[in-house]
């Protein structure tokens, strides 16, 4: 009986409403803190993993040999190479495509790179309007890789003290 009578009271008395609107005050007085996204960018750790991206040399050279390591060892066989010999006996890619439909990020194609050439940027706001457009070339990872040369290197460094 006691029970019942403190659920009617409960009800006619609104304190779910009132508690809800409690909140609701307490919030419009607490600072903000959404970010205008276009306009402001949080900060992105050094360590995180977005686009990827072939470097090359300072020569000019691409950097990847054709190994093929980080084909073997992509968990979600996103990676797809095929190359070539050269002229001077060295082999370098004829196709490296990378479907980022199937990739998972894990950065283990970064860290099976003996030679440092594929590495995941911290580019996060990318887009395709299509199912091709998910499939990353060779000619467009070069151009993300020039493009973004200053900013991998700048991660590369920060990320170093943690290896």
């Amino acid at each position: 009986m006691i029970d019942k009578l403190k659920n009617i009271f409960k009800v006619f008395s609104l304190s779910e409403l009132r508690g809800g609107l409690n909140i609701t005050a307490h919030e419009l007085v607490n600072k903000k803190i959404t970010v205008q996204y276009p306009e402001e960018k949080t900060p992105i750790s050094p360590r995180f993993r977005g686009l990827h991206a072939l470097r090359r040399y300072p020569n000019g050279e691409e950097r990847c040999i054709a190994c093929k390591l980080c084909e073997a060892v992509c968990p979600a066989n996103a990676i797809t190479i095929e190359s070539e010999m050269r002229d001077d006996g060295t082999r370098r890619t004829t196709q490296y495509d990378i479907d980022l439909f199937k990739c998972i990020f894990c950065g283990f194609c970064e860290e099976a790179c003996p030679v440092d050439a594929i590495v995941e940027t911290q580019i996060y706001d990318y887009a395709f309007e299509s199912r091709e457009g998910s499939i990353i070339t060779k000619e467009r990872l070069l151009e993300v890789g020039e493009k973004n040369e200053q900013m991998i290197n700048k991660a590369k460094l920060e990320d170093s003290k943690y290896k």
